[in-house]
């Protein structure tokens, strides 16, 4: 799942790159309103859930409202994506079947109160979260005349 989120999310910014910075901040009805807000916030999601697996830092900002504008320029996003998209490709790499298999416990600000999982199942969480704001960014690309490639995960095994 590191290796379709990494193709997932390079097909995504090369097709936002062929529109502007008007187009992409431009509020397209989706639940974080923008592309650039949505991308932002796909990313706190994924900083978030990493500093609980692997300890790494935590996001800048911290709370969903604000996620969306923890980076305002487009060339930083696109760079801080790049860059954190191998953070979990790398760590993807080591994670174990017991690890999986072990409960984590935290305090989610968003559900108000303490939660406990398997890795596994927050694992699948966090490449869920990816897949579901994706398509929301791929529906707001088409629309603006963008062409983000195929998403078929099938496809993986080509590449």
């Amino acid at each position: 799942m590191a290796r379709y989120a990494l193709w997932q999310n390079d097909s995504v910014f090369s097709a936002a790159d062929s529109l502007n910075d008007a187009q992409r901040r431009e509020d397209r009805g989706a639940f974080f309103g923008s592309i650039h807000h949505t991308l932002n916030h796909l990313l706190w999601g994924d900083h978030i859930w990493m500093h609980r697996f692997a300890g790494t830092p935590a996001p800048k900002v911290p709370t969903i409202p604000e996620s969306v504008e923890q980076i305002t320029s487009w060339e930083q996003l696109k760079a801080a994506r790049i860059s954190f998209d191998g953070v979990i490709t790398h760590w993807s790499a080591d994670v174990s079947a017991k690890w999986l298999g072990e409960t984590m416990t935290w305090y989610s600000v968003a559900a108000e109160h303490e939660i406990s999982a398997p890795h596994g199942l927050l694992v699948t969480h966090m490449f869920n979260h990816q897949t579901h704001h994706r398509g929301q960014v791929n529906a707001m690309l088409t629309a603006a005349g963008a062409k983000p490639g195929d998403t078929d995960l099938m496809l993986l095994a080509l590449r």
